[in-house]
């Protein structure tokens, strides 16, 4: 019997089948190790068969396989030719997403305890023995008990002894690292409401595979999530869940255990090497039906999937900003396809190009314009910040804000305070000279944090000293620029010195459980006041929340990016939405330096559907995506002189594409890229705006074809950043 194995290399030049003889039994999708170029390296079995094309003296047998249970099914390998293709990866590269890392690289394995009990035999102990005989009389009672604390507690001399006697047996027994453990919300009956019920037929009864969800903020589209979920476990199927991000899954988990219990598995980056490794064999043989999870659970390895669901579709989050840069959206929709089931797309925001798509009757639109309990979304007051400057307030806070944030604490209500910068300040800044604090690694300035006394990089992670002085002119004239969350808990603490503040970002979440720890003391009430970057601006349901305060909502909207606006609006939404979910009214206060801006009139409204008409209109005309496709082309290297000669080269290839193919190129022209620099490596850009995509895969082609060991070069589609 012979194997066809892809070689764990994610490499253009080894980028085939290579032939192995293996032992009757081998399964297609299993792993292996196999003897390449001198040295033995993982493989994945990808098709068996009986011949091959080599000399029977060529072919070298496999050294090695991994499991009992073939780790990959039939689909990862459909998927891998498609994602392979549409991304131009070699083909391990696709595989690599179906397994976790250190799970491909054997660096993990099942867990397994030791357990000690008592046999049914009578051998005489020695007087003197008295540790051998309380452990006796111990199994006696605890007829088993675990080996190692066994040994701590009577010493492992005395139970080795037993054991060799054949008084006690040791056992191995596999175990389930289970992550979250703690979590388990209680189960309620849900009265579904009209507008629920009738979503859920809709979604049902449609012929359509892909479904957009488009629900207002409290309009119950976790419970229709959850209805869809169980009938199609019902019928003997899984189901994948999606969320943005990490901060989202303890909720959503709760909920699932609460209704399925142990059907539910847990899958992102944030979990132990032990835990993913027990989660996703949970998954892969059956014992679990339903992957929640983020971005990277669109490839639990589940067979038979029901209905996909994705919740936030509209969070730049689901787009990989590592190769393969693959979509979710666009994962999600060949799995649905493979597996004929339905898509699920949830927002109150939906992307314009989703929401397009809907509107030409690609998608199944289903609309729920009111939240569950009817109450009115949260009034939003906007607070001119000019103003307040004119009136002398140069604090964080505008005087409406203190003002609402005194009513709540008075009635006893909680508040949410949102602030997407973390740390301090955002800069550090020589009033004598404009020196700017920057990094050394990356083209951007360093924020200050108050807690650790020190500068810090959020690109890199690295940490620099506080500046006494200036190092370009020697002034002690060094002033902070910018507020962050840290700020905004210490000028809260001086305005409320009562309240309890919680404090919830990149900074203060460590841990596989350090987003839920932080919410579950806010939802218990722990804490007055959460202030948080945006992994608190969406998805959460606090009832008694009935504040949230918005500082530089305004902040967003001068990214030189196409998408500032929309994503303006969502934010402004998606964080509004948090207040008034119960039954007191809420209410949100907007701090800008531009209240006039049409952005603004649209979320202060609610209007969805103004702002979608009015942003449409503008990328129609001036030609923006999805009536256009961005694309830019990354060079970046450590050394300046070859990012440059690569960048030349691409420019030059693309050039030629565009003048055999004219009519598609818009746009194009090669430049620094906005950040120079980032961790040692120099960036540069390819920068094109096309027409249709019929170009793409010779972009693609040339990225490939440039991109080598000193210089990588890289395809982004409709960039999520263009910085």
């Amino acid at each position: 019997m012979y194997a066809k194995v892809i070689v764990d290399i994610a490499h253009s030049q080894v980028d085939r089948i290579f032939e192995y003889s293996c032992p009757n039994g081998l399964k297609k999708g299993s792993r292996v190790k196999v003897p390449f170029g001198g040295r033995i390296i993982d493989g994945f079995v990808i098709g068996l068969s009986e011949s091959c094309s080599l000399a029977p003296e060529k072919v070298k047998p496999i050294a090695e396989a991994f499991d009992e249970s073939p780790a990959l099914v039939s689909e990862c390998f459909e998927l891998m030719e498609r994602i392979s293709l549409r991304y131009r990866v070699p083909k391990a590269a696709a595989l690599r997403l179906f397994l976790p890392s250190e799970m491909r690289q054997g660096k993990v394995r099942e867990a397994f305890v030791k357990y000690a009990k008592l046999n049914d035999i009578s051998v005489p102990i020695s007087k003197s023995a008295k540790k051998q005989a309380e452990i006796i009389q111990f199994l006696n009672q605890a007829e088993q008990f675990e080996f190692a604390r066994l040994c701590e507690k009577f010493g492992r001399g005395a139970v080795n002894a037993l054991a060799e006697k054949g008084v006690i047996s040791i056992e191995k027994r596999k175990i389930n690292r289970n992550p979250l453990s703690g979590i388990c919300g209680e189960e309620s009956a849900k009265t579904l409401t009209r507008g629920q019920a009738e979503a859920i037929n809709n979604i049902e009864s449609s012929e359509k595979r892909v479904h957009l969800l488009h629900g207002v903020t409290g309009s119950g589209k976790t419970e229709i999530y959850l209805q869809l979920i169980a009938r199609e476990i019902e019928r003997g199927k899984t189901a994948i869940f999606l969320v943005p991000e990490i901060s989202l899954t303890p909720q959503m988990l709760s909920q699932l255990r609460a209704r399925f219990k142990g059907a539910a598995a847990i899958m992102h980056s944030g979990l132990s090497a032990g835990e993913k490794f027990d989660e996703w064999w949970r998954l892969r043989s059956g014992e679990a039906k339903i992957a929640i999870g983020a971005r990277s659970a669109v490839f639990a390895p589940l067979e038979n999937l029901g209905v996909i669901i994705m919740d936030e579709e509209h969070d730049t989050s689901y787009v990989s900003e590592s190769a393969p840069r693959y979509s979710t959206l666009e994962i999600a929709e060949m799995r649905a396809e493979y597996n004929n089931c339905k898509l699920v797309l949830g927002s109150a925001t939906p992307s314009v190009e989703s929401y397009i798509k809907a509107a030409d009757g690609q998608f199944n639109l289903i609309k729920l314009p009111e939240r569950i309990n009817k109450k009115p979304m949260p009034e939003i007051i906007i607070s001119d910040m000019r103003k307040e400057v004119k009136r002398g307030n140069n604090s964080t806070f505008s005087a409406a804000l203190k003002d609402e944030l005194f009513k709540t604490l008075e009635s006893g209500n909680q508040a949410i305070i949102f602030l997407n910068r973390r740390g301090y300040a955002k800069t550090v800044i020589c009033s004598d000279c404009g020196y700017v604090a920057k990094c050394n690694d990356c083209d951007v300035s360093l924020a200050y944090h108050s807690e650790e006394n020190c500068l810090k990089c959020h690109y890199c992670g690295a940490k620099y000293k506080m500046l006494t002085a200036c190092p370009e002119c020697g002034g002690t004239h060094v002033r902070l620029g910018g507020t962050g969350t840290q700020r905004v808990v210490a000028d809260l603490k001086k305005l409320f010195p009562d309240a309890r503040i919680l404090r919830m970002d990149n900074d203060t979440v460590s841990g596989k459980d350090g987003h839920y720890k932080i919410l579950k003391q806010f939802s218990e009430r722990q804490a007055d006041i959460l202030v948080g970057t945006q992994m608190i601006a969406k998805g959460h349901d606090f009832p008694s929340v009935t504040l949230v305060g918005i500082l530089d909502a305004d902040m967003s909207l001068y990214f030189s990016d196409y998408r500032s606006g929309e994503r303006t609006f969502q934010l402004i939404t998606q964080v509004s939405g948090r207040s008034g979910r119960a039954d007191s009214k809420g209410k949100v206060v907007l701090q800008t330096y531009c209240p006039e801006n049409y952005i603004l009139r649209y979320a202060v409204n609610y209007d969805y559907t103004g702002f979608f008409e009015n942003e449409t209109q503008i990328r129609k005309a001036a030609k923006f995506p999805p009536y256009s496709l961005i694309c830019r082309v990354m060079v970046t290297s450590e050394d300046e002189k070859a990012a440059l000669e690569t960048l030349k080269n691409v420019y030059f290839e693309i050039e030629a594409i565009k003048e055999a193919n004219k009519d598609d190129f818009l746009f194009l022209n090669r430049m620094h890229s906005p950040i120079k620099r980032l961790q040692g490596r120099h960036r540069y850009q390819v920068l094109m705006r096309l027409a249709s995509n019929s170009n793409l895969c010779k972009i693609y082609d040339t990225a490939v074809k440039f991109s080598d060991s000193k210089c990588l070069v890289y395809v982004e589609e409709n960039p999520a950043s263009l910085s």
